[in-house]
């Protein structure tokens, strides 16, 4: 998905727009409102007091391979009851844009944790709503048109004074990561930097009692109805057509950005098959997480902190 023709962007210091939190609604290419939310840096800019590589801990460190065109806002006020401290004297060097699972949102705990904790580490943070999730418009396909979505949310970042946006999703997020990496690699909504979190590597996958039904929610007229009114996700009934890019492909094509693959050994969803597949599939970092389950509710602050530190400085 090419983000070319946007139209004309300014750039802003974000310093100078609010010192806090602050929320707006994106349009895509595709004309779908997707709601966002802007968190800047909770740390110094130039504070270095952590320059250190963080200790994974992890069971696999290694690498598997050697080593919208409109994104005016609904709503861009500063959210109420944001804490002054919060403040940062100047822009962060890095705004990450996090891509949430299947059936998550902006305001999801989970999500809200992810985005303290790389705030903390001295990014700023951008978070949003898939299609279809949330407040925002449309109706989800699953990882297919998502890749608009986030690439409205890597715009927006940039329009807000960000030089360096690193990107990191999880679970269905993980997937959209890595297409939008492959598809708009070299544009204006590049990311510089890739983080994929509980990931599938292929499509249609049914081996898990978890996504057999994942499938029937998204496939069957009662799941669907269960989607909506038990997980507040809307879910489009149209099958794929054509077949996106599966994220196993998407890989090769994301170098020379810097990627990194993430899963957990307890993952109920996929299992350690498929982020072995994405890693060596391409140029990657495999953090293989002992005792971790499935996407941001599985990741702790430790993982979090790490990610953080990679997203920032890889």
């Amino acid at each position: 998905m090419s983000s070319e023709g946007e139209g004309g962007f300014h750039m802003a210091d974000v310093s100078l727009i609010t010192s806090g939190p602050r929320r707006a609604m994106l349009r895509t290419d595709d004309d779908v409102p997707i709601e966002a939310v802007y968190e800047p840096s909770r740390a110094a800019v130039t504070d270095t007091a952590d320059t250190g590589t963080a200790d994974t801990g992890t069971a696999d460190t290694g690498t598997a391979d050697t080593g919208t065109a409109d994104t005016g806002t609904a709503d861009t006020g500063t959210d109420a009851g944001t804490d002054p401290g919060a403040a940062v004297t100047r822009t962060a060097a890095t705004a990450v844009v996090l891509a949430h699972g299947f059936t998550g949102s902006v305001d999801r705990p989970a999500v809200r944790r992810a985005a303290r904790v790389f705030a903390e580490r001295g990014a700023a943070v951008v978070t949003f709503s898939f299609r279809g999730h949330g407040r925002s418009g449309g109706l989800s396909t699953v990882g297919d048109r998502e890749v608009l979505d986030l690439a409205a949310a890597v715009r927006w970042a940039r329009e807000l004074g960000h030089a360096r946006v690193a990107t990191v999703g999880f679970s269905m997020g993980g997937s959209v990561v890595l297409r939008h990496a492959a598809l708009d690699r070299g544009t204006r909504g590049s990311a510089d930097a890739v983080a994929a979190v509980s990931a599938p590597a292929r499509w249609y996958y049914r081996g898990t009692a978890s996504m057999r039904r994942v499938h029937w929610v998204v496939t069957r007229p009662a799941g669907r109805l269960v989607g909506r009114y038990g997980f507040r996700t809307r879910i489009d009934r149209r099958g794929w057509d054509p077949v996106p890019l599966s994220p196993v492909e998407a890989v090769p094509l994301i170098a020379p950005t810097p990627l990194l693959i993430v899963h957990g050994d307890r993952d109920a969803y996929f299992p350690l098959d498929h982020p072995r597949m994405l890693a060596g599939a391409g140029e990657a970092e495999l953090w293989l997480e002992r005792g971790m389950g499935h996407a941001e509710n599985a990741a702790d602050d430790d993982l979090l902190a790490r990610l953080g530190d990679w997203l920032t400085r890889a």
